[in-house]
């Protein structure tokens, strides 16, 4: 059965046509991801072939098992920034372990169904976290673009760019060149062979000119990682232990949100595009699969890649099997043409990243956020910040705990309490605060309209303007609820103490109470305590239920007439005054 929904969902008309479109774009993807692949490889501090065994397996695994139909995967710009940190903290194989646990969070946050939690990450953190990874990778290329000599790699964005300064004299004007013709290249090429992708031609044309015209001058994969293997590593375990879990949780649960977030997001644009729709929590499965699966041959974390997705669909992918061919091509040219790789100078690799990164800052976005001079700016600024100068860890972390902060605080002030008459000027006599004065203001009923969600933010402040308004005792305190979306436990202890502290002596009426709270109130026993013929669907009901509940004896000689009843309760004659119905909503 669920072969049928397999293949009815992703291959339903599938042809020899599909076929030849699925081929045409899995070897156009293909041949564009090796040097991407290699290029985030050497970023993050690894080899360059375990970004093309990631390309491989990762990019299978995730076309077979992943929850949209287009979505190429593999090594990306958004890992270089954490995985680097991870080496050179921890060592490669520690890498390898941080990704394989970030495989099991990612198929548990898929199996529990959270692939739409992931659009609750404020837009804030995700451009300034992508705009500042852009940053380092851009600046990361630096020394390989000038061909700077004896520069050591830091954790730190600091300690690199003084390496940097620190090496500015060691500069070889034979990889500036190298790099310029590649960059030159990459740029001309969609003008002139809009179908050729520029990556690969400015890494072999750039490449055949070093390797021709001044060998020897620049410094190459081959001269600084050794010589690219054709074949794939052997299976292996690495060795997990409950330490080495305790130390790597942290960083594999940044792997996983990214990894995540990143997927999830090419996903959305690959919808956009074809007008199809993914499965995010079968995505954030086969997103999980890849990544518990690559770490066992050497690979790094991968991810959905935004640009080439976006690639396989514009060159007429109609399956995820061009996603498989894209890897099988890839693997195929492992095979061949390893060797030949070994020659692409790291100066012809710099450009190629620079414009990754170039495309990937976010700048139009990055620079609108900042232009409103909002809490949210606020936000975008600090976890760029952090991004660049600490690391993408705390920069999330530090991110996300400031967004919930604002919003706790935004939604605080919506937290409207005010206490309400009926106006006499309406003809339905809707409450309204602004007749409320002195003079105006019934001694026996209070009525309170509460607007917001009465939660932990908000529940201290509606106590306290409850209770501080309320300087004498009256017989009747009355809270609208209508407009109270939600309340939590923390709302409900503070609207029990209000409750609780008034029904010595009076009594608690409440209208127009949504479901959600009334829900909170029943299973906490609150409801039952107010009684349930206290509550009312209308404030109206409530009112003619109060103004019979009152000390009718104090009404006497009481010139306040806050309700259309008071001119015949107390005696005194007042223009106008006469018994009726309080107001109809």
């Amino acid at each position: 059965m669920w072969q049928k929904r397999f293949f009815r969902g992703r291959y339903q008309g599938y042809s020899l046509q599909a076929l030849q479109k699925d081929l045409v774009s899995g070897i156009i993807v293909g041949v564009i991801a090796i040097p991407l692949g290699m290029a985030f490889a050497i970023a993050s501090g690894v080899k360059p072939e375990y970004g093309i065994y990631t390309t491989i397996i990762a990019g299978i695994l995730i076309s077979l098992f992943g929850g949209s139909k287009y979505q190429i995967g593999g090594p990306t710009g958004a890992f270089i920034p954490i995985l680097f940190g991870i080496v050179m903290t921890y060592g490669f194989e520690n890498l390898l372990i941080a990704g394989f646990l970030a495989g099991i969070i990612l198929v548990l946050m898929g199996v529990f169904k959270l692939g739409s939690l992931i659009k609750f990450i404020p837009k804030p953190v995700t451009i300034g976290f992508t705009a500042g990874i852009a940053v380092i990778i851009f600046t990361g290329q630096i020394a390989n673009f000038l061909g700077l000599k004896g520069v050591k790699q830091h954790e730190l964005f600091i300690d690199n760019m003084k390496e940097i300064i620190g090496n500015i004299g060691t500069i070889n004007f034979f990889s500036i060149l190298t790099a310029v013709i590649c960059l030159i290249t990459i740029l001309l090429t969609p003008k002139v062979l809009p179908k050729i992708p520029g990556p690969l031609i400015g890494l072999i044309f750039s490449t055949l000119v070093a390797t021709f015209l001044y060998p020897g001058q620049v410094a190459t994969i081959g001269s600084t990682y050794g010589e690219i293997s054709n074949t794939l590593p052997k299976l292996s375990f690495p060795e997990i232990t409950f330490e080495k879990i305790q130390q790597l949780i942290r960083p594999a649960f940044v792997i996983a949100i990214l990894g995540a977030i990143e997927s999830l997001l090419s996903a959305v644009v690959a919808d956009g595009m074809t007008n199809s729709k993914h499965n995010s929590n079968r995505e954030l499965v086969g997103q999980g699969i890849a990544n518990m699966v690559t770490p066992l041959f050497g690979g790094i974390p991968a991810t959905g890649a935004i640009a080439r997705t976006a690639t396989n669909i514009k060159t007429g992918a109609f399956s995820p099997l061009s996603g498989v061919i894209h890897g099988i091509v890839v693997l195929l040219i492992l095979l061949l043409f390893a060797t030949y790789a070994s020659k692409i100078p790291l100066a012809s690799m710099a450009p190629i990243l620079m414009i990754v990164a170039w495309n990937m800052s976010q700048r139009r976005i990055f620079y609108h956020l900042l232009k409103t001079k909002t809490a949210d700016s606020f936000i975008l600024v600090v976890t760029f910040l952090l991004t660049v100068f600490v690391n993408l860890t705390v920069a999330v972390e530090v991110g996300l705990v400031l967004a919930v902060i604002i919003f706790t605080k935004r939604m605080s002030d919506i937290m409207i309490t005010r206490k309400v008459l009926p106006n006499p000027l309406d003809k339905h006599k809707k409450v309204d605060s602004k007749v409320v004065t002195n003079s105006h203001d019934c001694p026996q009923i209070s009525i309170y309209n509460i607007e917001g969600p009465l939660f932990f933010g908000a529940a201290q402040t509606f106590e306290q303007s409850i209770m501080s308004t309320i300087n004498y005792k009256p017989k009747i305190l009355l809270l609208r609820m209508g407009k109270v979306p939600f309340m939590d436990t923390t709302g409900e202890a503070n609207f029990a103490s209000i409750v609780k502290h008034f029904s010595h002596h009076g009594i608690v009426l409440i209208s127009g109470i949504q479901q959600q709270p009334k829900e909170l109130l029943q299973k906490t026993g609150l409801y039952d305590y107010i009684k349930e013929e206290h509550f009312f669907n209308h404030t109206g009901e409530a009112i003619n239920y109060a103004l019979k509940q009152i000390n009718q004896n104090k009404c006497l000689g009481c010139k306040h007439f806050a309700f259309t009843e008071c001119g015949h309760l107390s005696g005194v004659k007042k223009e106008g005054a006469k018994k009726g119905p309080v107001f109809s909503n």
